[in-house]
């Protein structure tokens, strides 16, 4: 990365190249990320957008169920590919859809067993591979790198509203 800033400054030394240094890096940062977080789930016969739906389930706790629309709210899992990715989920006997008994027009997605085993182990093996991912980073580094990417996301959330607002 080192080489290709030094050569954009020396073919355009008029431009501000610093911010490659930054998004350039951590863009390459996450296609390598994301190549071992999909090999990792893959190895479990989960797609990435499955397990968000198995993750999102999970972390709701006990009975493990959540509604199409609660699944989109949960920020992991966009509300366009909800029902496909239940279906798919379903056929694989991962989850299972339920009606409420009380109002019959809301479905639930559970969890069965084998859903609960799966996501289980496949989210334990994603956090090795994080942590692995992460070690060459002390806890401290872990926490100051936290809260930088934070105000970075700020930052960019920021950028897009304002790209937002003078495209109007």
């Amino acid at each position: 990365m080192a080489k290709v800033i030094e050569d954009w400054a020396r073919e355009r030394p008029e431009l501000d190249t610093s911010p490659l240094e930054v998004l350039a890096r951590l863009h390459r940062s996450f296609l390598r990320y994301s190549t071992g977080l999909t090999e990792s789930i893959e190895r479990h016969g989960l797609s990435v957008a499955g397990f968000d739906v198995l993750t999102a389930l999970r972390r709701a706790g006990e009975p493990y169920r959540l509604t199409a629309g609660q699944l989109a709210d949960s920020g992991l899992v966009s509300s366009a590919g909800v029902t496909l990715r239940i279906d798919r989920l379903e056929k694989d006997g991962l989850i299972v859809r339920e009606r409420d008994t009380e109002d019959r027009r809301v479905v639930y997605s559970r969890l069965t067993e084998k859903g609960l085993a799966t996501v289980d182990t496949a989210f334990a093996e994603h956090l090795d591979n994080e942590s692995r991912m992460l070690g060459g980073l002390s806890p401290s580094e872990r926490r100051q790198l936290a809260r930088l990417l934070r105000k970075l996301e700020i930052s960019i959330l920021a950028a897009d509203e304002g790209r937002a607002g003078a495209a109007e």
